[in-house]
């Protein structure tokens, strides 16, 4: 990979979760007939919580401290290696797809460590909610990559996604495997209707309430980390349909894959204003759906022989 494709897929990891969250939000707020806040609003919210001493509670050890740290190297991590740009990505190797799933493990494994740390009942709650829907998303991912490796016949992530368009299977595959990165995105980065980031009553927060106790520097990271996580799954969704070969068409496929990226931002945004947070017992059956589908893609994949 050439050093400035490199260097660009950092800029757009990093740059993108602020200008996506602004999207969600704005066009929250144009849906509830409201101005909204600015699109780079979350990025002044990050600045200032970085400028705020942290507090901590009694009962806190150095893990809690080191969770959000964790949690965000992770994430930026994983974002390295998912192809968001395109078909290419600053880190490839051979099944780096799995590499990539367990690095966001281990960053939900520290979430929930940091928030059972304190003691408290509540985060202890969202902990087990995040574990128990982690058991769901995960087969959706690996399922999904094997489908793109039965088409492709590749194993790197970037390759698959860049493979992806030839077979004859891709228009059978392309829009259910859209619809399941973007529960994905819903379930990693807690949107509705799997999560609410905007609710405030315990009995159905997820990640909020795993975070209560964060604050400064700390709850930063993890704001970040959340939104990095959404970008991830859009810039993947992007990938997918982008009719442009980064290696031939940079520019093209650059903009093109931004654009969509927005898009993805305003379809969550637009969820979220018109449906309603789903009920806790509905969620993992929502989590499950996902699953069904991406097995759907890999049965569709190994019976259309990957167009091989």
């Amino acid at each position: 990979m050439k050093p400035l494709t490199g260097l660009t897929h950092l800029i757009i990891a990093l740059a993108m979760p602020i200008l996506m969250v602004g999207l969600v939000n704005r066009t929250k707020s144009l849906w509830a007939g409201r101005k909204g806040p600015g699109l780079m609003q979350s990025g002044w919210d990050l600045w200032r919580l970085m400028h705020k001493d942290p507090v901590y509670s009694t009962v806190a050890t150095p893990l809690f401290r080191a969770g959000p740290w964790v949690v965000l190297a992770s994430t930026v991590l994983a974002a390295m290696i998912a192809p968001i740009a395109g078909g290419v990505a600053v880190l490839q190797f051979g099944h780096d797809f799995i590499f990539f799933a367990y690095t966001l493990g281990l960053a939900r494994l520290f979430i929930m460590l940091s928030a059972m740390d304190v003691g408290s009942s509540f985060e202890g709650m969202g902990a087990a909610r995040e574990a128990s829907f982690t058991a769901y998303v995960e087969p959706a991912l690996f399922l999904l990559v094997g489908s793109a490796s039965v088409a492709t016949d590749h194993r790197s992530f970037a390759a698959l996604i860049a493979g992806l368009r030839q077979p004859d299977a891709f228009p059978w595959l392309v829009v259910p495997a859209s619809v399941v990165l973007l529960i994905l995105l819903q379930a990693e980065a807690a949107r509705v209707p799997v999560d609410d980031p905007l609710t405030h009553l315990e009995l159905t927060m997820v990640h909020e309430v795993m975070i209560l106790d964060h604050s400064g520097p700390e709850l930063a990271a993890m704001e970040y980390a959340a939104a990095l996580k959404m970008t991830i799954y859009a810039g993947l969704i992007a990938a997918l349909v982008n009719p442009f070969d980064p290696r031939l068409a940079p520019v093209a496929a650059l903009l093109t894959s931004m654009f969509v990226m927005g898009v993805v931002a305003l379809i969550v945004g637009c969820i979220e204003s018109l449906v309603a947070r789903l009920r806790m017992s509905l969620v993992p059956g929502y989590l499950v759906l996902a699953s069904a589908i991406a097995a759907l893609c890999l049965v569709a994949s190994a019976w259309l022989g990957g167009g091989r």
